[in-house]
């Protein structure tokens, strides 16, 4: 990674060329992936519309991505690192939710985000059929966490999320084996599951050599 610059020319340039310009409808990416043998996602159960921002800080000289946690009562994923985002509500596109949500979530003002791109529809193991929509981000915003849903808002360098060092594969055990998951691990924060398995997708996208 050290031939990389982690900067806004870098990101816009590749991004340009390697993320989806259209939200794509079929699912490429899911929590199964590195579970061929041990699938959790129920085929049959219904698939849920959801869409996340991905937000790329465009601070100098490198870039970082912003990542929420989520408050320890919530009843679904309570306590977990995840992009702003939530379910597709009727007569929105997953852009016009992930804008909504991440205001919602996060107080994040849509006059500084840019999207530029989308990457691969990705399948959570509740069934969430979600859209991560890529997006830079003016610095200079104001962030208002919504109380009964978000406990902190923070950045990660993109170079340590995009350095295939961080890139961790954790288990733990699953109907009796182990069931496995990426994780990257940054202080005190766990960023892993599906949150991980997404940054791995704009690792793969924007980093990983063709």
């Amino acid at each position: 990674m050290d031939d990389f610059r982690f900067d806004e020319a870098e990101v816009r340039a590749r991004a340009a060329t390697r993320l989806l310009k259209d939200a794509p409808e079929a699912v490429a990416r899911s929590d199964d992936d590195l579970n061929p043998d041990l699938k959790a996602i129920d085929p049959l159960k219904a698939r849920r519309a959801a869409a996340v921002l991905v937000p790329i800080v465009l601070h100098e000289p490198e870039l970082t991505v912003l990542l929420t946690q989520r408050t320890d009562h919530l009843a679904s994923h309570a306590g977990q690192v995840a992009f702003p985002g939530g379910k597709i509500e009727p007569r929105e596109d997953a852009l016009a939710a992930a804008l909504r949500e991440t205001r919602e979530e996060t107080g994040l003002d849509q006059s500084y985000i840019e999207p530029i791109g989308f990457l691969d529809a990705y399948l959570t193991r509740t069934s969430f059929h979600v859209v991560p929509v890529v997006a830079l981000v003016k610095p200079g915003f104001v962030l208002a966490p919504h109380e009964g849903e978000v406990a902190a808002v923070f950045e990660v360098p993109l170079r340590f999320l995009m350095s295939q060092e961080n890139h961790a594969r954790h288990s733990r055990e699953w109907l009796g084996k182990q069931r496995y998951f990426y994780a990257m691990p940054y202080g005190e924060r766990y960023i892993w599951g599906a949150t991980a398995g997404m940054i791995m997708n704009l690792y793969d996208r924007l980093y990983r050599a063709p």
